[in-house]
């Protein structure tokens, strides 16, 4: 019967998560990074043990510059978008490649800078 289950099941859609979550008591933070992430389920077995692995893109990070944050990192119409959470904090890290160019926007508050980088050869 558990061999229905076996196999990578990713996520489509989902209802009224932000709610469980809420009933939970999962602060306002995490309940928006839970809302945005995609996780993979994956489901084997081998003899009688069951494994269930959730992967998602959030993950803890230590950043160079020594912050601990949460990272999501996601693709958005073509883009490699990468989100850091940090002491009621957010900063975005948006990554576009066209041909061997490869732009990199940074976003912090009202601040916004822009890195150019070439594809090494």
């Amino acid at each position: 019967m558990v061999d229905a289950f076996v196999g990578t099941w990713n996520m489509k859609d989902s209802v009224k998560f932000d709610e469980y979550m809420k009933e939970l008591g999962v602060g306002f933070a995490t309940r928006k990074i839970g809302n945005l992430t995609k996780p993979t389920t994956i489901i084997s077995v081998d003899g009688d043990t069951v494994t269930v692995k959730t992967q998602s893109s959030e993950f803890d990070e230590t950043t160079a510059d020594d912050r601990k944050v949460k990272s999501l990192v996601s693709i958005d119409g073509g883009k490699l978008v990468h989100v850091q959470k940090w002491d009621g904090k957010e900063t975005s890290l948006v990554r576009e490649v066209e041909g061997n160019k490869l732009t990199l926007t940074l976003t912090l508050g009202e601040v916004v800078s822009t890195r150019h980088y070439e594809k090494a050869e």
